[in-house]
């Protein structure tokens, strides 16, 4: 059982237009030899989360044009699909037999240019959450995590997280990475290193065990993917899927 996949403008996988015809007519012989079953005619769009950009009415267009083809040649595909999770969301048009959801699963918005999650009917299905491993305080201009990229004003407490590069937390938000803590969002300060960081907790209390949000639900007060993806310059899809095995897992039924 294989499928055709058109390369209709991401370029990657895929068959070039000018290749289709020989693919699809080599397709077509091996299944009337009885070695392969074609089940399926997909694409995938490069610029979905960009509303309206020119390549997605042509990847769209390619597509029909591709697919029309090998069904005239005798492809009788059970599924077609294009649809990743911004297509899914705002293209009725490109649904066909079915959808691929990737971040949409995840309940994050794929563009912040397409909406947040709850204005695309989306909940958030992932919570990252520490306990607190220590409490301090320590006396102002006390240097903070390594090369002292930040220094305490006053004196102050500091909280210890213990998370950090080696579970996915990305070292580029360093200074800027939002967590809940002690009821107030608050950034990470200093170096993220490798098993921790430290958040300035200025006059505020805390215990060691107390929970801190990492990333969750906006509608919750909480830091979310996007969030991070601001902080550390990149985007919500390698936020929630860098999470390192270190991390334990806790799957709940809703």
């Amino acid at each position: 059982r294989i499928q055709l996949k058109a390369d209709t403008g991401l370029g990657r996988n895929g068959c070039q237009p000018a290749d289709w015809a020989e693919l699809v007519g080599a397709a077509v012989a091996a299944q009337a030899e009885g070695t392969v079953q074609v089940t399926g005619v997909w694409s995938h769009f490069a610029c979905a989360d960009e509303p309206g950009h020119p390549s997605i009415r042509l990847q769209l267009d390619a597509f029909r044009d591709m697919l029309a083809y090998a069904e005239k040649e005798g492809v009788d595909p059970e599924v077609r699909h294009i649809a990743n999770s911004p297509a899914t969301l705002t293209l009725p048009e490109t649904h066909f037999d079915l959808v691929r959801t990737g971040l949409a699963v995840y309940g994050v918005s794929p563009s912040p240019e397409l909406g947040t999650p709850a204005q695309l009917g989306l909940r958030p299905a992932m919570t990252l959450r520490a306990s607190l491993a220590l409490v301090k305080t320590v006396p102002a201009g006390h240097g903070v995590s390594y090369g002292h990229h930040y220094t305490t004003g006053s004196e102050t407490h500091l909280a210890l997280v213990p998370a950090g590069y080696a579970d996915g937390i990305p070292r580029n938000a360093s200074g800027r990475g939002p967590v809940l803590v002690a009821g107030k969002i608050r950034q990470a300060a200093g170096r993220i290193a490798m098993d921790q960081f430290v958040v300035d907790l200025g006059e505020d209390l805390a215990e060691a065990g107390d929970e801190v949000v990492i990333l969750g639900d906006a509608e919750r007060g909480e830091p979310t993917a996007e969030d991070w993806a601001q902080a550390a310059h990149t985007i919500a899809y390698e936020i929630v899927t860098r999470i390192g095995g270190r991390v334990p897992r806790v799957y709940l039924g809703g």
